[in-house]
Parts: C-alpha cells; sequence; structure tokens
C-alpha cells in the first residue's frame, strides 16, 4: 500500500483527482513519515540532501530539497552550456525549419511547443535538448547560462505523463502539457528554457519571477513533481558535447556543448 502511493505521488498519473490528492497529501505534515521509505524505494543519495531526512516537515520539501553547497559544481566557462538539471536525455538533435525531429518516435514543432510565441523564430534552425526528471533525481532547476531573462511565459495545459510511456504512447505531450518557458539572452544569443509540467497543475515553481540578470548555475525553478526541462538554443549558436546521446544521463552543471563566441 505504502509503495503504491509513494508512486502514485510520483509517477505522474493524467488523471487530475489523483493529482489533487497526492498533491494535497505529499504538501501535509502527515507525509513526512513517508520520507525515508520514498528515499529508499527510489534510490536517492541522501547524503547530498542540504538537511537530514527528519528535517523535512513534508514529502514535497524533501523532494524539492536544496542539495550540499559544492554538491553540483558548474562548468566555469563561459562559453559552455551546462545542464539545468540532473536528468536522463530522452531526446536530442537540430532543428529542422521549426521542426524536432523523432522525440520517442514523434515530431513537433518549435511553434507548438512555444504556443506560437514570436520568438520561435529564432529557434527554427537551433538545437533540442530534452531532460527527463524521474523521482530519484534532483528537482531544482538552474540557470544553463548567465545572461538577461528576456521573457517569461506560462503556457496553460494538461497533466498528462512525460516519462517514457507517455512520451511515446501519447500524442505530443510536451506541447500540450503545462509549461513555463523563459528566454536568456547571453553573449551568443538566446536560449529557452522550457520547463513542462505534470501531474499537479501548479507543479512548476519560479525561484524568483523578477529577477532580470542571472549567473550560470543559480536557481531557476523548481518542479513539485517531477518532468521534464526542454532546451532550445538559437540557430547556428549551438554544438553538442561528442559523446552526449540520448539515453546518457546528465548532472546539472556538467557540460551539454559549446556556445559560439561572438
Amino acid at each position: 500500500m505504502t509503495k503504491w502511493l509513494l508512486r502514485s505521488m510520483t509517477e505522474l498519473s493524467s488523471r487530475k483527482w489523483i493529482s489533487k490528492i497526492t498533491g494535497r497529501l505529499a504538501q501535509s505534515s502527515v507525509s513526512r513519515h513517508f520520507i525515508p521509505r520514498f528515499a529508499k524505494l527510489y534510490g536517492i543519495r541522501v547524503e547530498e540532501a542540504e538537511k537530514r531526512l527528519q528535517e523535512y516537515g513534508t514529502l514535497n520539501e524533501f523532494f524539492t530539497r536544496r542539495l550540499k553547497p559544492g554538491a553540483r559544481p558548474v562548468h566555469p566557462h563561459a562559453s559552455v552550456l551546462v545542464s539545468p538539471v540532473d536528468a536522463l536525455i530522452t531526446g536530442a538533435g537540430p532543428i529542422t525549419d521549426g521542426t524536432v525531429l523523432n522525440i520517442k518516435g514523434q515530431d513537433y514543432t518549435i511553434e507548438e511547443l512555444l504556443n506560437n510565441s514570436p520568438r520561435a523564430a529564432n529557434y527554427e534552425h537551433g538545437y533540442c535538448l530534452v531532460l527527463y526528471l524521474s523521482p530519484t533525481d534532483y528537482h531544482r532547476i538552474h540557470n544553463p547560462v548567465s545572461g538577461k531573462v528576456v521573457e517569461r511565459d506560462h503556457i496553460p495545459g494538461k497533466v498528462y505523463p512525460v516519462n517514457d510511456f507517455g512520451l511515446r504512447n501519447m500524442r505530443r505531450v510536451l506541447s500540450r502539457n503545462e509549461r513555463l518557458a523563459t528566454y536568456i539572452r547571453h553573449q551568443s544569443g538566446e536560449v529557452a528554457v522550457v520547463k513542462v509540467g505534470a501531474m499537479n497543475v501548479s507543479s512548476i515553481k519560479y525561484v524568483d519571477e523578477k529577477s532580470t540578470s542571472v549567473e550560470k548555475g543559480s536557481e531557476l525553478a523548481y518542479f513539485e513533481f517531477g518532468s521534464t526541462v526542454v532546451l532550445l538554443t538559437e540557430d547556428d549558436t549551438f554544438t553538442l558535447r561528442n559523446d552526449l546521446m540520448v539515453g546518457k544521463r546528465v548532472k546539472m552543471g556538467e557540460e551539454l556543448g559549446r556556445l559560439a563566441e561572438k
């Protein structure tokens, strides 16, 4: 029973009534008793957490935990784009005429991912990385570059699962779920950090909605229930690291590739 309940809280069900119930439970003081079992079930490295398990007041507080200082070194080179999250790469490839090909067997257009934003034109021949966060992962999202936030866009949507099953078997969930898009202008162009929600409608939270100047590796947002980040780079501004591919895991702060130097 406990194992089922913990999985229901984190496996990204598309049923809104389950989302509401598990969301409320995860934020209640009762849920703190599930934390040790949750950590064991998903093999979470609790020694990296900022606090001891018994210091977290709710399961949600543990799920959105910060890590100890230095747990995720951030690549310092100015021309390096770093991973904003701990994640599994589930999609990676160039954008051709505004279309991302074959993300788990489905194609996506940049216009639909960005909800027909005028900024979509900046990414028609850019690069796309899809980064999936499982319940095991650290769930805070960091800035992949230093620069200036030029726009934030909230895109309402559904709560379909974004795990492997959802991406393969449901119609283009990355462009149908709720999303928060953050556009950051850096020294070589622009990146879009598209945070795709699932489970709870309000599952994505900004750390600071008003900040305009950001530093690479600083906190941007967090998922209350795990999901996916779609990272888009502007046309002709990014080269993927040679050894990265779909199926490889990355850590926050790790190099994803190089930005063009201008």
